[in-house]
């Protein structure tokens, strides 16, 4: 808004950042605040207005800047430098299926089943918890390790991309275990379950947490990979006569719990030293062969 130039004009806002003057008088105008803008040779600047308006002014340019402080926000660097290949997830996959191959489809007479199955009763009453882990090796049939493999598969890629093979294979077990404990204590004794969907469910727990801590908001971006969980846990983890939807919800749960644990400790520099990726997964592979070692020698 422009107006004749008087003696006793007054400058509230100097800049040479073009959008920024042009900003301020744009604020000054939605105030009704008459002013204008006067330009200097060397590119800068200057918002004037009349004396008994330079106090009015400048309240409003000072409250704009201050509210506009830290907008926008900087943008966040998001890029994944792998820290594994598809060797470790490719593996693991395969030794699934081939798994599947030894023990077959359900059969609870089956020593694999019969012993390895998470048995809610041998777990509470018992005290059997390496079933918590080696349930995680079964499936009730064909169907049931295409599609954990598939949709595993292709999340684990990813997961352990962003954690590493150690790591992540230790932090996939210990909530997929804990996942498997809180489900068994949700239905009490008697239920029986098999299935690494388990921790497909809990991957994508721990995605979400890692999107969570990368973006340190609440917010769309955070929640996506959640949604999908969500969906996902709606498609194809809540029907069929087979299907255990207190495992695969439990495992999302426990896969957020420990995703937003990992806060507490130095991750990125845990995730880039090698003797610590190596010591995890040698942790992660002695684990299961320890809970199946006590499994089948009960």
């Amino acid at each position: 808004m422009d107006r004749e130039p008087h003696a006793s004009d007054r400058v509230v806002f100097s800049s040479g950042d073009m959008m920024l003057v042009d900003t301020c008088s744009l604020v000054l105008s939605a105030r009704r605040i008459p002013h204008r803008i006067e330009r200097s040779p060397e590119g800068a600047a200057s918002i004037v207005v009349a004396v008994d308006q330079e106090a009015a002014a400048t309240a409003e340019i000072n409250a704009y800047i201050r509210e506009n402080r830290n907008w926008p926000p900087p943008p966040v660097d998001i890029s994944v430098e792998p820290l594994s290949s598809p060797l470790p997830t490719l593996l693991i996959m395969a030794a699934l299926v081939a798994f599947y191959m030894v023990t077959g489809p359900w059969q609870y007479e089956s020593i694999w089943f019969n012993r390895g199955a998470a048995d809610s009763t041998a777990i509470l009453r018992n005290g059997e918890t390496w079933r918590l882990v080696t349930a995680l090796c079964l499936h009730a049939d064909f169907a049931h390790i295409a599609g954990n493999t598939l949709i595993g598969g292709f999340l684990m890629h990813y997961f352990l991309q962003i954690n590493g093979a150690g790591i992540g294979m230790l932090l996939l077990i210990a909530a997929s275990a804990t996942g498997n404990f809180w489900n068994a204590q949700l239905h009490g004794p008697g239920h029986l379950s098999v299935g690494f969907s388990t921790a497909v469910f809990a991957m994508i727990g721990l995605l979400s947490a890692h999107r969570f801590l990368v973006h340190r908001r609440f917010g769309l971006e955070m929640a996506v990979p959640f949604l999908a969980g969500a969906a996902l846990l709606a498609m194809l983890g809540s029907s069929g006569a087979r299907t255990d939807l207190g495992a695969h919800l439990f495992g999302l749960l426990a896969g957020i719990v420990f995703g937003l644990g990992a806060v507490f400790l130095p991750m990125r520099k845990l995730r880039r030293s090698s003797f610590v990726q190596n010591t995890c997964l040698l942790a992660a592979v002695f684990v299961v062969l320890v809970c199946w070692n006590l499994a089948l020698g009960v």
